[in-house]
């Protein structure tokens, strides 16, 4: 069909979707020019909409001009924000992520969760004990260079505590910090696909040398600085460093052992719960990301403040994770039983 034909057949349809979207509530000012749409078409928004949808495709595939393509593009996108924008199941659809479908996913996985603590913890435990018993243990683990970075990061005397900074900026040691910790996430829940092999190498290594620096700078006297440096952001970023790595082990058992469903199968099932969880543990990653670079790194600020800030951001996640995981579960659970 040619384009003068498509138009003409369509144009009507199109000025009706115009006038609606330029007599919409949610502007401060209408066009008095515009004659009111009726009530009879207003009914028929939605089909309408779809109809539009269809006609943008056609409009691409057949190459019409870029003026017609532009100008349905800006009715496809003005009614769908129109259509949704007030629609509460959208508007809200965040908010009951991290009430119900994030806590109850880690619930639901617990057991993975603990794997990835235990996995994340008792290595992390052991090496710190040697490294404060033994300072040159923290040489089997890290090089000469590194420990001595990682003794400057946390000098008593720095004006601005851990990572020494290529620009003198929170915004971009914020950056900085989000790459870091969303690529360690990443890779651990990614390392799932091959039979969890990989999550629990990327789980046992960041314990190992989270546990040597603990113990080798608790062992030189740095706790003044380097306790209440972590205990800001770590509850937050510690966490979510565990939870990744949850959901990477949930995908490698997927695989491992199907049950019932093929192995394609089993992973497609098993990722609907481990992609919530990763995306919660992202979240967690940046607000960590924002904690380390403008409050963690303040040496100005009391000890006794960042270690009772630190307190109760840990109480916090820790008790979201307990409680309002098994509040998220019972609540769905009396849902789907039809008991409400």
């Amino acid at each position: 069909m040619r384009q003068q034909d498509f138009e003409l057949q369509y144009t009507a349809l199109w000025l009706d979707l115009e006038a609606w979207l330029s007599t919409s509530r949610w502007r401060w000012r209408k066009k008095k020019e515009q004659e009111p749409v009726s009530e009879e078409f207003i009914a028929r928004v939605p089909e309408a909409y779809r109809l539009v949808c269809h006609h943008l495709a056609l409009a691409k595939k057949r190459r019409y001009s870029p003026h017609l393509v532009d100008r349905l593009n800006r009715i496809v996108v003005g009614c769908h924000n129109r259509l949704y924008a007030g629609n509460p199941r959208f508007r809200y659809q965040w908010l009951r992520f991290f009430i119900i479908d994030f806590p109850r996913a880690l619930h639901d996985n617990s057991l993975y969760v603990k794997w990835a603590t235990i996995l994340f913890l008792i290595p992390g435990i052991m090496l710190g004990v040697l490294c404060y018993f033994n300072p040159e243990m923290i040489y089997s683990v890290m090089s000469w260079d590194q420990v001595r970075e990682m003794e400057s990061m946390y000098d008593p005397s720095r004006r601005i505590l851990g990572r020494e900074r290529e620009a003198d900026t929170d915004l971009f040691m914020f950056g900085f910090y989000i790459y870091n910790n969303i690529g360690i996430a990443f890779r651990e829940f990614a390392g799932g696909i091959l039979l969890g092999v990989y999550t629990v190498f990327v789980l046992l290594f960041n314990g190992v040398i989270l546990g040597a620096v603990t113990g080798h700078l608790t062992q030189l006297g740095y706790y003044e600085t380097f306790y209440p440096f972590v205990i800001g952001h770590g509850s937050f970023e510690l966490t979510a460093i565990v939870l990744a790595g949850a959901a990477g082990l949930k995908l490698g058992v997927s695989i491992i052992s199907p049950g019932h469903f093929t192995r394609l199968g089993s992973l497609r099932e098993a990722s609907r719960e481990a992609v919530k969880i990763v995306i919660g543990a992202g979240v967690m990653l940046l607000i960590a990301a924002f904690i380390e670079a403008f409050w963690s790194s303040k040496a100005s600020t009391p000890v006794w403040v960042k270690l009772s800030v630190g307190a109760v951001l840990w109480a916090l996640v820790l008790g979201y994770i307990k409680y309002m995981g098994r509040r998220a579960s019972m609540m769905y659970a009396r849902v789907t039983d039809g008991s409400e």
